[in-house]
């Protein structure tokens, strides 16, 4: 299951994103917007800061802003850094690999060879969507 704190930095993410080229905006709009306890909502705004995908600024019309292009975050990154491995089990995470405890080989491994398939299909879909493509998923509803 995806936890609230990756939920709520893709929200974050894409309520900032569609905000782009407009002026910072204040972790009190985006909590007021997404309805995101503004606490919990700015460790997760420091955390998508110190992993490069949002930059800061302080003072009078300060808050966050996007350091790359929405087009050019891939939602794959975006929730390797909130959620950590994609995978549900370590025996296929590309970037977190680990052997099983309990599996004496996982090429023989019923549950490897599903969790292939299902970690294969994750990436596809989460590969294939960046942080435009989910923010105007949501522009198009509001418009409907």
């Amino acid at each position: 299951m995806l936890s609230k704190k990756t939920k709520y930095g893709i929200k974050a993410l894409s309520y900032i994103a569609r905000k782009e080229g407009k002026s910072p905006v204040q972790a009190s709009e985006i909590s007021e917007s997404e309805n995101i306890s503004q606490k919990f909502l700015e460790s997760i705004l420091l955390e998508l800061r110190k992993s490069g995908f949002l930059g800061s600024k302080k003072g009078k019309g300060g808050g966050y802003y996007l350091i790359k292009e929405a087009k050019d975050i891939k939602m794959t990154a975006v929730i390797r850094v909130l959620e950590g491995p994609i995978a549900m089990v370590p025996c296929v995470s590309l970037n977190y690999y680990e052997t099983c405890d309990d599996c004496p080989d996982e090429h023989y491994c019923s549950v490897h060879k599903l969790m292939i398939q299902v970690r294969d299909a994750s990436l596809k879909v989460l590969g294939e969507n960046t942080l435009a493509d989910i923010s105007q998923f949501q522009q198009d509803s509001v418009k409907k």
